[in-house]
């Protein structure tokens, strides 16, 4: 896949405040769109834990000059608000996440309006979800992912009906095998993802070992094998936890800097999501044909 910057001009727009009653601090959102076209499919952005709206600029805006209008929460565990793992809040912050993208998703038209004209240029009907890491536990959990509690019991159903696929990278896998830091501060680390139906492309690393699981980078693909298809892998041998730097350039914790595995992941989420929605296959067909041609340094594989 090419790492060439796309040619459509994109334009962003923050902050826009979305209502959101009792949370504590305002939730606010970051709207990049480009400048043309009409129809556009909209994706929602779930950063991952101590970011905020302002991050990981790489992929979106790639994704807005590819033709997606992307709107960014920034959530309550930003570093922005000084919320740590011992702050007693902390424990509720995933629900608090999944409440910021139905906040998001609920006020879509507000949102849209506020960032120009982009509500008239939009299309409803094809709105996806995407998170990073923690963000991608939280995109799932709107997918049709729960929960389960202390004695593994699926926790209440927190999708969404406006979405209708998605993508998550770098997901949590199940919680078994948790270290005793992520038993004792992030408990609610165990996805059951098989009430996950909606589609979705699932993006893993390699060698992105975690320092919350007592497995390897194998943990980081359950999302794909233990959900109901459709859904797709993209497994990228060498990518550890951010992919290539998709957070931004320079970033403190990118440990794999590398550009054009950052412009993989974005182009493989775009030529999916397009294909989900029935926009084209083309780019998702050619992608699985080069990763088919390829050196085994990323795969695709579907169910």
């Amino acid at each position: 896949m090419s790492s060439r910057p796309l040619d459509q001009r994109i334009l962003s727009v923050k902050p826009i405040t979305v209502p959101a009653p009792g949370r504590g601090v305002e939730l606010q959102v970051k709207v990049t769109a480009p400048l043309a076209g009409h129809n556009l499919p909209v994706i929602v952005f779930s950063h991952g834990n101590a970011w905020s709206m302002d991050g990981y600029e790489p992929l979106v805006d790639r994704w807005a000059a590819a033709g997606f209008v992307v709107v960014r929460p920034t959530h309550l565990d930003s570093r922005r608000n000084g919320i740590g793992w011992d702050d007693p809040r902390f424990a509720t912050i995933w629900r608090v996440r999944v409440a910021d993208l139905h906040a998001v998703l609920d006020g879509l038209g507000d949102i849209l309006l506020q960032a120009g004209d982009l509500e008239s240029r939009v299309d409803r009907e094809r709105v996806a979800v995407v998170g990073h890491s923690w963000g991608a536990q939280s995109a799932g959990v709107v997918l049709g992912a729960r929960v389960l509690d202390a004695d593994g019991v699926p926790g209440e159903d927190l999708s969404h009906p406006a979405v209708s696929a998605g993508a998550l990278i770098a997901a949590t896998g199940t919680g078994e095998t948790l270290t005793p830091f992520a038993v004792e501060h992030l408990p609610f680390m165990r996805p059951d993802y098989s009430t996950m139906a909606a589609p979705a492309l699932v993006v893993a690393g390699g060698k992105d070992q975690s320092q919350l699981s007592t497995r390897g980078p194998e943990w980081f693909t359950d999302a794909y094998h233990l959900s109901p298809s459709p859904k797709s892998l993209l497994a990228i041998a060498e990518g550890e936890h951010t992919l290539g730097g998709l957070a931004g350039e320079m970033v403190a914790e990118t440990t794999d800097e590398d550009p054009a595995r950052v412009a993989l992941v974005a182009d493989a989420i775009s030529a999916y999501l397009r294909d989900a929605f029935k926009l084209g296959d083309a780019a998702w067909v050619a992608l699985n044909n080069a990763a088919a041609a390829g050196d085994g340094t990323w795969s695709v594989t579907s169910k």
